[in-house]
């Protein structure tokens, strides 16, 4: 059996930790930077009392979790295209905070996902963590042009994901970044944390997310692996965009934390 929601939730955090030296540190800075438009904007609050977050390409919930966590009044619109971790946040974030978060079922690889999105959704801030390199590079270009368009203005945008130094011309820093990654990753595996894909052979043992399991393989049969888009594409892009600042806020070799405002 592969346990409870809980547990399989439990044991998506820990694997994916395995592939993400020091993942909290990454969700800590990034709820920090909410607190701060909470407490300095207009009409939020410091227990996010009037805030609405976008959770790109939420996946099962990790990043909503936190900031439902840490914000007890704000409320998350958790955006995804695959319906077994849509399902799995749903019913995961759904008994514990509630309708504070709702899912929303939407192809951030095309320009007409704001359309699935509550007329008044009246957000101030969108997110996303370990998912926009799924994108090719045409296509996050796009999202960021779409985003810039549904953030007001002086709006936040935090991207965390492994942005890949360049193997041609900075082959050291590729090396030292895939030497650390190996290593978390051994060292996590050795004490008996899951890979991905025994994480996906438990979570598909759930009824509930079994039934999802074919769409989702219909859904990305014709999505291959997209190259990395480099961190200076995601910096120019969200300036292109209509960004007025744009850079960095956390890195440990090449994970990355990049922040836009509007």
């Amino acid at each position: 059996m592969p346990g409870t929601v809980e547990s399989l939730i439990g044991r998506w955090d820990e694997q994916q930790a395995a592939y993400i030296t020091n993942r909290e540190q990454r969700f800590d800075i990034m709820l920090d930077v909410v607190a701060r438009i909470c407490e300095t904007t207009a009409g939020l609050d410091v227990d996010g009392s009037g805030l609405i977050v976008l959770d790109l390409a939420c996946g099962p919930g990790s990043l909503s979790h936190r900031i439902l966590e840490r914000f007890p009044r704000a409320r998350v619109l958790g955006i995804d295209y695959d319906p077994v971790l849509l399902t799995l946040a749903s019913e995961w974030l759904g008994s514990q905070h509630g309708d504070r978060f709702a899912p929303i079922d939407a192809d951030l690889a095309s320009t007409d996902w704001p359309s699935q999105l509550p007329a008044d959704t009246g957000a101030q801030i969108a997110v996303s963590s370990t998912a926009l390199h799924w994108l090719r590079p045409a296509q996050l270009v796009a999202l960021y042009e779409t985003l810039g368009s549904v953030l007001p203005s002086n709006g936040i945008f935090m991207n965390a994901d492994h942005l890949r130094y360049d193997p041609v011309s900075q082959p050291l820093l590729s090396a030292i970044a895939a030497d650390d990654d190996r290593r978390t990753q051994h060292a996590a595996h050795a004490r008996g944390v899951q890979t991905w894909d025994e994480w996906w052979t438990d979570a598909v043992a759930f009824e509930s997310l079994a039934q999802h399991r074919a769409e989702r393989e219909r859904r990305f049969a014709d999505r291959p692996p997209t190259p990395h888009a480099p961190l200076e594409l995601h910096l120019n892009a969200l300036r292109t965009a209509g960004f007025a600042e744009a850079g960095v806020i956390w890195r440990h070799y090449d994970d990355v934390v990049v922040l836009g405002r509007r």
